[in-house]
């Protein structure tokens, strides 16, 4: 098992590079099922920066056209969510009147997503679906039900495939967790 070390802390590893492509092969094939047949073109919303790795990952499987747009949104000071959203750089796109498929990294307290959500019906969007590579179901303490999840992992802090620990980590291929042991 690896491990790796950022600033002060030690992660091992969680979840192997080849049991997330299979997640994301199985959300994907999800997200096929509910667009492949769509006669408009839905917008993938990157949610800057954990999700780029996941985004690149899930456009490769889908089999309809979209476009991708971006946003960036914060609400993460070191291992600590703070609970207060900011809007970091704002949507790249126009998409008033557009199917948006949310692409993020995690979903845990849910405040970044509902916020997102607020945004993007205030500007316009038909209809917005959470697409999440990892959803930790024990600490969403919104009425939140994502359509597409890959994984669902406990409430523990992690880095890698996108993720990181004030900006390091996000590079790692694999998922790590806190090593608990250090």
């Amino acid at each position: 098992m690896g491990r790796v070390k950022l600033y002060d802390k030690t992660f091992r590893t969680f979840i192997p590079y080849e049991k997330i492509e299979k997640a994301i092969d199985g959300v994907a094939e999800k997200v096929n099922a509910d667009f492949r047949d769509c006669t408009d073109i839905p917008i993938l919303l990157c949610v800057l920066n954990g999700s780029i790795m996941f985004t690149a990952e899930l456009m490769k499987r889908l089999d309809f056209n979209c476009e991708i747009v971006s946003i960036k949104l914060s609400s993460y000071s070191g291992t600590q969510s703070t609970g207060d959203v900011r809007q970091v750089m704002g949507l790249t796109a126009d998409i008033t009147g557009r199917r948006i498929i949310i692409v993020e990294d995690i979903v845990d307290s849910g405040n970044t997503i509902m916020e997102l959500r607020r945004i993007l019906a205030a500007k316009g969007a038909a209809s917005s679906s959470i697409c999440t590579m990892l959803l930790k179901p024990d600490a969403c303490r919104k009425d939140l039900h994502p359509e597409y999840v890959a994984m669902e992992i406990p409430n523990d802090f992690i880095v890698g495939f996108g993720l990181d620990y004030n900006e390091l980590g996000r590079n790692l291929k694999d998922i790590y967790i806190l090593d608990q042991e250090e």
